[in-house]
């Protein structure tokens, strides 16, 4: 039996888990890093290997597919890995209206952000409870708290873990296995993001927040065994304004938005580039 703990996380390579890796890494915690086939995955170890003098396995997964979930967790065991902290990171986004995409794509996307993190929370909870007091930290998302057009199932996945995770870790506190629940608001994970984000005006921009340091929030909540996590003083300010607003406000402010969408969207109407503020 390996003497070493250890902090698996799912979708490792790139955007916030590479954020949540490097923050753990630095406090020099040692990981298993988990992403897809041909991400990265490799490079990413041996920079925390060479710069932090930590642990570091990496495994290549498609979490997506229930088998690996299986695989995943069969080579940990094999190996005898002591997996103190289980963050489940890896989740498929997306924005489009219902029926721009295909069922399988939505099949896929409930695969990876409901049924692979509920999976992988019960296949190591027996290691996560040897090892106690141990974490679970589910990634969620500011979207599940709204209706918001072109994040139907996505927001509906992200509900989802943050009603789970509230429950399980009601069932775990008592096992010393502590679950927390973030929901971070707008990252600037991927150079696509930056750049709509860069797009957005007013409070929109102002509450976008770097992946590195959500992460610190993340990781300082975690070991502090919050249940609930929400980064950033705008974000927390959009969770208020939605408990105090009356429905019927926030019903014409989503009119108001698919409508402006459906315009966009019209490929009869000509393109017409908004203007934008001069940063």
């Amino acid at each position: 039996m390996r003497n070493e703990n250890y902090v698996l996380i799912t979708g490792a390579s790139e955007g916030f888990g590479k954020a949540l890796a490097l923050e753990c890494a630095g406090r020099k915690m040692n990981l298993i890093l988990v992403a897809l086939p041909d991400s990265g995955l490799d490079n990413l170890a041996a920079y925390i290997r060479k710069n932090f003098a930590v642990k570091v396995f990496c495994f290549e997964h498609d979490l997506s597919l229930k088998e690996e979930c299986y695989n995943l967790f069969n080579t940990v065991k094999e190996k005898k890995l002591r997996i103190k902290t289980l963050i489940n990171n890896a989740g498929m986004g997306g924005t489009h209206f219902f029926e721009e995409r295909n069922a399988e794509y939505y099949y896929r996307q409930i695969e990876l952000n409901v049924v692979a993190p509920t999976l992988l929370s019960h296949l190591f909870l027996e290691i996560l409870e040897e090892n106690n007091p141990a974490y679970i930290l589910n990634v969620s998302s500011l979207a599940g708290f709204f209706y918001l057009p072109k994040k139907q199932v996505y927001g509906g996945t992200k509900s989802y873990l943050f009603s789970f995770s509230k429950s399980l870790g009601i069932e775990l506190k008592r096992k010393k296995v502590y679950v927390t629940t973030i929901c971070p608001g707008g990252m600037n994970t991927t150079p696509m993001l930056i750049r709509q984000h860069l797009s957005n005006s007013g409070i929109s921009r102002w509450s976008v927040m770097d992946p590195s340091e959500v992460a610190v929030i993340a990781i300082d909540g975690l070991l502090k065994r919050k249940r609930f996590i929400i980064p950033g003083f705008w974000n927390k300010i959009f969770i208020l304004l939605d408990k105090l607003v009356p429905e019927w406000i926030k019903e014409k402010i989503t009119d108001s938005q698919m409508r402006k969408l459906k315009i966009f969207n019209n490929p009869l109407m000509p393109r017409i580039t908004p203007l934008k503020t001069a940063i």
